[in-house]
């Protein structure tokens, strides 16, 4: 669905992405982890086209990013944002229905809002939330409203950037929980950039880690725990020592 082929991306001096080789199958869940500042949130902007490489190819379905119509390229996707990003000054279920509001997924409004209390239901949200504001939610609902927007319209990609960021562990386990199934009811193919690692074993298929602006590693997520791989090993079990240099 996805492939990445010798991506590179440089701002400045800092070379952030150094030849990124990666393909995502579709209708799998593809999970990228990585430590702080190695280039997972650029290579997913990459991927939208929000950040232009310097070199490679980035082919959704075997289409080059960069020719792609954008309006109908970008309707293909959903996205759970990091910080769950809901616009204050809209109501629930306008946060929900924002894309069904307005361009090539434009509903009327009633059935608009139809779609997103069915999606609200979906994440487990009562439907007398549809009409409350962000600010009255707690940070877990926010959390699920956010994903309920994501796949509003039903898309065939949906890409989620550290979803469980902020969350306690046992509203990251509902999280990860419904991503899981989500993702399997939708036949979505999805890639998600985390460094928690109890989400990358709720909702991977397969695993790529990204280090030093390369892809260090990639398998099933069944194999990560065996890799002999040291940056591996060293990321997923948290330790201080190893091929990873850390800020002492």
């Amino acid at each position: 669905m996805i492939d990445l082929v010798d991506v590179h991306k440089t701002f400045g001096a800092n070379r952030v992405l150094q030849g990124v080789t990666l393909a995502v199958p579709r209708g799998q869940s593809m999970v990228v982890i990585g430590g702080s500042g190695t280039g997972k949130s650029v290579l997913l902007k990459c991927i939208l086209g929000l950040v232009h490489p310097d070199a490679g190819q980035i082919l959704i379905e075997g289409q080059d990013v960069t020719r792609a119509d954008r309006e109908a390229f970008l309707s293909r996707f959903g996205m759970l944002f990091q910080g769950g990003a809901l616009f204050d000054s809209l109501h629930v279920w306008e946060n929900v229905a924002f894309r069904l509001l307005r361009g090539p997924h434009r509903r009327p409004k009633d059935q608009a809002r139809a779609i997103a209390l069915e999606k609200l239901r979906r994440v487990g949200l009562n439907p007398r939330v549809a009409d409350l504001y962000p600010a009255e939610l707690s940070g877990g609902m926010q959390k699920r409203v956010g994903l309920a927007r994501a796949i509003a319209a039903d898309p065939a990609i949906i890409f989620f950037d550290e979803p469980t960021t902020g969350l306690d562990p046992i509203m990251s386990g509902v999280i990860n929980d419904l991503i899981r199934e989500i993702v399997t009811e939708m036949g979505a193919t999805a890639m998600t950039i985390t460094h928690d690692m109890s989400s990358v074993r709720a909702i991977a298929d397969r695993v790529a880690m990204l280090h030093a602006g390369r892809i260090q590693w990639t398998g099933p997520v069944h194999e990560m725990d065996a890799t002999d791989d040291p940056y591996v090993q060293q990321f997923i079990n948290g330790r201080a020592n190893g091929p990873i240099e850390s800020l002492r």
